[in-house]
């Protein structure tokens, strides 16, 4: 009964709400421009997805979720704009600093920014990432992703009292580590250390604990090497006796005895991860950094990998993948790890003007030196900032109070090419040259000998891609096959593992992704031939990393970059959403 009481004045309340002659309440005047900004917003992204996806065709080969697709479309529409994008840093700061709204933001960008470009908290938090990639035949490029301060990084010590330079060898190392874990943990094939595609990348900058030190040594190298015939531009090209003034204990030139001392620390402790990462199975990928580092930077990897990357001294007839010697004795085991060349690689930046004749000098070098050359070929990631700070150099040799740049180039123009054409230029030349020693090593050591180069093509243009597969094939190191049945047929190149072994593809992770998985969809190899550069690091410690990342790829982001990364998320994610509604 009282349910039927309760009914009837419901239907007498609506009733008399139906007929009522009294107005509904307004919206105030904020209410009325908020319902009407939202709708407003909502039309022009409902617009621009619409022609986003409309006018785009979809990649193949993707494998990405939905989730995954709407994160990206969120992020590359935030990085579409320029202003926004030139602004981050200062504006994430203040946010940050804002108690009460600093946990919103930290919560926006772990879900959009920080998840789409770093791989996890921990290099071991990362390990489901890893077999996520690995499933879909791809790689990975382990990168702990702190960036130092230098004007706050002298002395400077976390909770512990341990150097903040110590606690981040200690994660290099625990990163390669993990790495090596990971794969032990795949099969028992590859106890040989062969086919290992789990990497570690270190940071020069980031590993002493004042990077002063290493302007300091690079300007003592440029002013002391000696001259080549035809000369290298700056920032130059290694020497074996670049690292001998380290054996003095004296202040010299512009090395004070406290450069020494560190620059002699930073050697034992690169030493130190990459004994590890040999007797780990895991190579060592040093980064390239601004020119004012980059003759230090490139002392230290030549040394490593003359050190690590030696040949055998009875020239290639010595194999890396003799099945005999997996079984027994540790002997036999440690010779086995010895065949794994490279270990170490030295980042190849093609928009400095010394390409190619610096990358032809350290062929030879490596040549003359019996050592492999591991080159991870790169365009570069900091034009701007070394055109500024070229020009403000010139400038501050007539203007008295000037800013200090921290170039160290004595030529008259720039360190970079003049405009990005010609790097995409250079990067082609250098990749021709590359594919080329490849080929010959190839075919003088055979299908077991020890390999004397490896290149790591670490590129997002679709245009060098192509390029470098129809070299390999030009050379004899692919093979096209049809593959598919029917309509489904398409042209893959199959490269053998002895060439596998000494190429790989790379792309940063959360960028590229279309042309990654491309990739992965047009070769076929034994291992992984793509790898995906991934960052780890907790939010607080990647900030600078994710807000310097948008900035310094311009090359990636901007330029239509962030634009055509966006309409391809839309398109893919409107060809899930119509399969969704079909099925």
């Amino acid at each position: 009964m009282s349910l039927i009481t309760r009914s009837g004045a419901l239907r007498l309340f609506v009733r008399a709400r139906t007929f009522s002659t009294v107005p509904p309440p307004r919206l105030r005047r904020p209410g009325r421009v908020l319902v009407l900004s939202s709708a407003l917003t909502t039309s022009v992204l409902g617009y621009v997805f619409y022609n986003d996806a409309s006018n785009t065709e979809p990649a193949p080969f993707d494998t990405r979720t939905l989730s995954d697709l709407l994160r990206a479309y969120i992020v590359y529409g935030t990085c579409s704009i320029a202003p926004l994008v030139d602004a981050a840093p200062t504006i994430l700061d203040t946010l940050f600093s804002i108690p009460g709204v600093s946990k919103i933001v930290e919560s926006f960008v772990r879900a959009t920014f920080f998840h789409q470009f770093v791989g996890a908290d921990t290099a071991n938090g990362a390990l489901p990432l890893l077999t996520s990639l690995r499933a879909e035949n791809k790689g990975a490029l382990f990168s702990y992703a702190v960036e130092v301060d230098q004007k706050e990084v002298t002395g400077q010590t976390n909770m512990e009292g341990q150097p903040v330079h110590k606690r981040i060898i200690e994660e290099i190392i625990r990163s390669i580590n993990a790495s090596a874990d990971f794969e032990d943990g795949r099969d028992a094939f590859q106890d040989g250390h062969i086919g290992r595609r789990t990497w570690v990348s270190v940071k020069l900058t980031a590993m002493l604990p004042n990077a002063q030190s290493l302007i300091n040594l690079s300007t003592h190298l440029t002013n002391t090497r000696a001259q080549l015939e035809p000369p290298v531009l700056f920032p130059g090209t290694p020497s074996p006796s670049d690292l001998s003034i380290l054996h003095s204990s004296a202040s010299t030139g512009t090395l004070t005895e406290s450069d020494i001392h560190d620059l002699n620390e930073l050697y034992s402790d690169l030493v130190q991860i990459c004994t590890r990462a040999e007797e780990r199975g895991v190579r060592v990928f040093i980064d390239a950094e601004y020119s004012w580092y980059q003759p230090a930077i490139d002392a230290f990897g030549h040394a490593l990998m003359e050190r690590f990357n030696k040949l055998p001294s009875n020239g290639f007839l010595r194999t890396w993948w003799d099945m005999s010697s997996w079984t027994s004795s540790p002997s036999a085991r440690k010779s086995v790890d010895d065949r794994m060349r490279p270990l170490v690689y030295v980042t190849y930046q093609t928009y400095l003007r010394r390409m190619p004749a610096h990358l032809t000098h350290s062929l030879a070098l490596a040549h003359a030196r019996g050592y492999a050359l591991g080159v991870k070929l790169v365009r570069g990631a900091y034009h701007p900032y070394e055109v500024a700070a070229h020009h403000l150099a010139r400038s501050a040799d007539s203007a008295v109070g000037s800013p200090r740049s921290l170039s160290i180039s004595p030529d008259p123009e720039p360190p970079v090419q003049p405009s990005k054409d010609a790097t995409d230029q250079c990067f082609h030349d250098c990749a021709t040259v590359l594919i080329d020693a490849i080929s010959q090593d190839v075919h003088r050591s055979g299908r077991f000998g020890a390999p004397s180069i490896g290149v790591f093509f670490a590129t997002h243009n679709w245009t060098s891609c192509e390029s470098i597969l129809e070299e390999l094939v030009k050379k004899g190191l692919g093979v096209v096959e049809r593959v598919g049945v029917n309509e489904m047929q398409e042209d893959v190149v199959r490269i053998p593992l002895e060439v596998g072994e000494r190429i790989a593809f790379g792309q940063l992770y959360g960028m590229s992704d279309a042309l990654t998985n491309y990739l992965v969809g047009r070769t076929r190899c034994e291992r992984p031939c793509v790898i995906k550069y991934v960052p780890f690091g907790t939010l607080v410690q990647v900030m600078p990393y994710l807000s310097r990342r948008a900035i310094e790829n311009k090359s990636v982001l901007g330029a239509g970059g962030a634009t055509r990364e966006r309409k391809g998320a839309a398109a893919l994610i409107w060809k899930k959403m119509k399969g969704l509604v079909v099925s």
